[in-house]
């Protein structure tokens, strides 16, 4: 629950710090003399939205800061513990603006963004504003009242995340369907590229080793005529050969190491070198013997040579290249026969997410219709208290199996009727602006109960309510105050007189500046207060003693 509130520089208020306490606190004050101020420097702290015109003039900032008790508050607790801001058995809201517009939000002293803010601040305070009632007029908010009041959050999560499933599928078909068009012209293209390079089959490698052969082929006549004019020269001339000319030297040098030992190097030398020639020769003659010039085979090469060169220019690569080009065509030649067989998965996996999401949202809209029920029995005994005898009330809740929302297939629809004989119609149409306040209210009142925030504040919420349907709203919100904290701002004396306690918020002028305070009253200054409330400016004993009836 909230358990201190202060407030420097906002707005009027110069300086504030409130202590509050369990139960009921009624906030009352003169007309225009900013009741709610004290609620809209605790949004603040919330994470609403501020701008420079929140400080106060002449100030270089606005401070404000909100502590909580988190005793029974688990779901706040796991929140700190799950962002690493937990801080025992309390928590700290701040937020300074300043005169330049710059807004910092902090949790237990450590700066955080708004979006933290107001995530932990939903589950700490729920606000009830005097205007809540007119948007009870609009399908939506019906349909998040009803919601508040089932608590039926997983169904909400499970059928959202359905949803989103769905959506997210679909997307993904529709972008497939989109390129279907450019995926079957390319598949048909490639099938020709493919088939055309399939039969030609160039492997890899392959274009280099041909090269290479037409190459040897293409010179074969140089090559034998070479080979044969180097055997003669090393080996099968005349007396003159290489070989016969080196058998001569190593036969002088050999005789000659006889003399002198240091010629042997020159001697081992000139052998090998002998060896060397033999074996050259010898190798040549093998080559010479395995030499095919086959015209044929040439004409085959050629021929394949061209062939790849020309396929090559085709598809815009090197020749060298061509074999891996096929391979990769291959490759996404396959890839569009999966993304066909993905589309048809795809399809079969949207029909399944459909079935899924309205399986889970018919489960919802059961839990609704369950609810829906329950709320329509304690709504008309609430209207019946709130001075409507005669009035009955009825949530519709109509299931469409061909819509599909993040919250649902349902359509709800507040129904009314005030006078005996009426038939039941949408809310919207039968209800006058006081009938539409008591119908609001009591709905805010019972769902306010079925939800664990510890604070709740109604602002004005009893605005077009009076006489005995006042007294009767003042016992509402005492009753909800005896389990769940209450602020309730409110001009009405039959509210005001029913609070735990009572503040009361003053304005006045000095040394030229306006200023805003915010007192907790005794019980005889809740008198005066109430006497205030009933009577205006003028109090007598009558209006005292009412005053005293009332806090009774």
């Amino acid at each position: 629950m909230l358990c201190q509130l202060s407030i420097n520089n906002f707005a009027i208020v110069r300086f504030l710090e409130l202590d509050f306490r369990p139960g009921m606190t009624s906030i009352t004050g003169e007309t225009g003399a900013g009741k709610s101020i004290a609620i809209d420097a605790l949004g603040l702290c919330l994470g609403n939205r501020a701008d420079a015109s929140s400080v106060r003039p002449g100030a270089s900032k606005t401070e404000v800061s909100a502590r909580f008790s988190l005793e029974d508050v688990p779901l706040a607790k796991r929140w700190l513990e799950d962002n690493d801001l937990e801080l025992d058995e309390e928590c700290i809201l701040r937020r300074t603006i300043g005169n330049d517009g710059r807004s910092r939000a902090y949790i237990n002293g450590n700066p955080v963004p708004l979006t933290q803010l107001k995530m932990l601040g939903q589950l700490l305070v729920g606000i009830h504003g005097q205007h809540a009632h007119h948007a009870m007029l609009k399908s939506e908010h019906q349909l998040t009242l009803l919601d508040s009041y089932a608590n039926h959050k997983i169904l909400l999560d499970t059928v959202a995340a359905s949803y989103q499933r769905c959506k997210q599928i679909e997307a993904e078909l529709r972008q497939l369907e989109a390129s279907q068009q450019e995926r079957i012209a390319r598949k048909q293209l490639l099938q020709y590229q493919v088939e055309e390079l399939d039969e030609f089959d160039l492997k890899l490698g392959e274009f280099e080793e041909i090269e290479q052969e037409h190459k040897r082929l293409a010179n074969g006549s140089e090559l034998v005529d070479t080979c044969q004019a180097s055997l003669y020269l090393l080996t099968e001339g005349d007396d003159s050969t290489i070989e016969s000319l080196l058998n001569k030297v190593t036969s002088l040098t050999d005789n000659l190491q006889e003399y002198d030992p240091a010629l042997s190097n020159v001697s081992t030398m000139l052998n090998e070198a002998l060896i060397q020639v033999q074996e050259s020769a010898g190798e040549l003659q093998h080559y010479l013997s395995k030499l095919e010039l086959d015209p044929a085979h040439f004409a085959y090469l050629e021929e394949r040579l061209s062939k790849a060169m020309q396929l090559a220019r085709k598809h815009h690569v090197s020749p060298e290249k061509l074999a891996e080009h096929h391979l990769a065509l291959k490759t996404e030649l396959t890839t569009l026969d999966d993304d066909e067989t993905k589309l048809e998965e795809i399809q079969q996996q949207v029909e399944a997410s459909k079935v899924s999401y309205f399986t889970n949202a018919q489960k919802l809209s059961q839990s609704r219709s369950r609810y829906a029920k329950e709320l329509d029995k304690l709504v008309t005994q609430s209207i019946h208290e709130l001075n409507m005898p005669k009035g009955k009330f009825t949530i519709e809740v109509s299931f469409n199996p061909n819509a599909m929302s993040v919250n649902g297939s349902d359509h709800v629809e507040f129904l009314v009727t005030t006078n005996p004989g009426q038939p039941l119609q949408p809310i919207s149409r039968v209800a006058s602006g006081g009938e539409l306040s008591r119908i609001g209210l009591g709905i805010q009142v019972i769902t306010a109960k079925k939800v664990s925030t510890p604070t709740l504040i109604f602002d004005e919420v009893d605005v077009g309510i009076s006489g005995p349907t006042a007294a009767v709203v003042g016992r509402m919100l005492r009753s909800l105050g005896e389990s769940t904290q209450v602020l309730c701002v409110t001009h009405l004396p039959q509210v005001a007189g029913n609070g735990h306690q009572h503040m009361f918020v003053n304005k006045f002028n000095k040394a030229g500046s306006t200023e805003t305070t915010m007192m907790a009253l005794d019980r005889e200054q809740r008198i005066q207060e109430l006497a205030r409330l009933l009577g205006g400016d003028t109090i007598t004993s009558n209006t005292l003693a009412n005053a005293r009836e009332l806090l009774q």
